[in-house]
C-alpha cells in the first residue's frame, strides 16, 4: 500500500481511481445520452465524477510531465522504500556501528538467562540490545529491571515498542549510546553478543564491576578468562562467568 508524501492516509494501489459511477457517467455522454439526474442533484445539473488525484513526492512536483527523468510507473515514489510510512524519516545511528545486527534467537536469550540465574533483585544490562528481546524477556519471566543498550535509534524505537506491547515498559530502559562509554556500574548481570575483539576490549571494564557480577555471551568467549560454565544450544554455544573478588594477574 503506497502513501502520499504530504497525506497521511492510504490510497488504493498509489494510483489514480475512478468510481463505477464516473466510468459509465463517461460512456453515456460518448453516446450523446444525457445521464439521469443523482439524488440530490437538482434537474438539469450535472454530478461530476470525483477527481482522481495521482500522487506526486514533493521533489518531483516542479517537473514537467513526461520528463526523461520520470521513474518508471513501478518504482516507488522518490523518498520512500517498501516499507516506510513517511518520507525521509529512517534513523541513523551517529556511527558505524562495531557489528551488523543479527537478533539473538529466543531459545539461547531464555537460556542465557537461565545460566545467569537472574531474579527480581537483578539489573540485567543488555550491551548491543537490538530489538530488546533480553531485557524484556527478563522483565517477563523474571521481574527483573533491565537497561538495553543500542547504538541504532531504529533498534531503539521497536524495543521501546515492543517492551509496550509485553507490558514491561516500567522495569526496562532502551539507552541510545555507545556501549564501550556507557556506565555499567548498576549492572549485576551483563549479556553481550559481540565479536571477540569487542569482547575483549570490554573485558578490562567488565572486570572492573562489583564482584559477583555475572556476565553472559552468546557465542564468541573473552579470549584466556576461562568461562566458569558453558551450554550449547543448537547452533550456539553461551559462555558465563563471574567476575571475581580479585582478578588475576594474567588478567590485569
Amino acid at each position: 500500500m503506497a502513501y502520499h508524501p504530504q497525506d497521511s492516509s492510504p490510497r488504493a494501489g498509489g494510483v489514480a481511481t475512478m468510481t463505477a459511477g464516473a466510468v459509465i457517467t463517461g460512456l453515456l455522454g460518448a453516446c450523446g445520452v444525457a445521464p439521469e439526474p443523482q439524488a440530490g442533484t437538482a434537474a438539469g445539473d450535472t454530478a461530476m465524477p470525483p477527481q482522481a488525484t495521482v500522487p506526486i513526492p514533493p521533489s518531483r512536483a516542479a517537473e514537467p510531465a513526461g520528463s526523461s527523468s520520470d521513474p518508471p510507473l513501478s518504482a516507488a515514489p522518490l523518498g520512500f522504500d517498501q516499507t516506510s510510512l513517511s518520507p525521509q524519516d529512517k534513523p541513523r545511528p551517529e556511527r558505524t556501528p562495531d557489528v551488523v545486527y543479527v537478533p539473538t534467537p529466543q531459545p539461547v536469550v531464555d537460556a542465557m538467562l537461565e545460566i545467569a540465574d537472574v531474579g527480581a533483585d537483578d539489573v540485567v544490562y543488555d550491551l548491543g540490545s537490538g530489538d530488546g528481546r533480553i531485557p524484556i524477556t527478563a522483565a517477563r519471566r523474571w521481574g527483573t529491571r533491565g537497561v538495553g543498550v543500542e547504538i541504532h535509534p531504529l533498534r531503539i524505537r521497536e524495543a521501546n515498542l515492543a517492551a509496550h506491547r509485553a507490558g514491561v515498559a516500567e522495569q526496562v530502559t532502551f539507552i541510545e549510546a555507545d556501549l564501550f562509554e556507557i556506565d555499567l556500574s548498576s549492572a549485576t548481570v551483563v549479556t553481550l553478543y559481540l565479536l571477540p575483539d569487542l569482547n575483549l576490549k570490554l573485558r578490562p571494564r567488565l572486570l572492573r564491576l562489583a564482584p559477583g557480577t555475572r556476565i553472559v555471551t552468546h557465542n564468541y568467549h573473552m579470549g584466556d578468562w576461562t568461562p566458569e560454565r558453558q551450554r550449547v544450544i543448537g547452533d550456539s554455544v553461551i559462555y558465563a562467568w563471574t567476575v571475581p573478588e580479585r582478578i588475576p594477574p594474567h588478567l590485569r
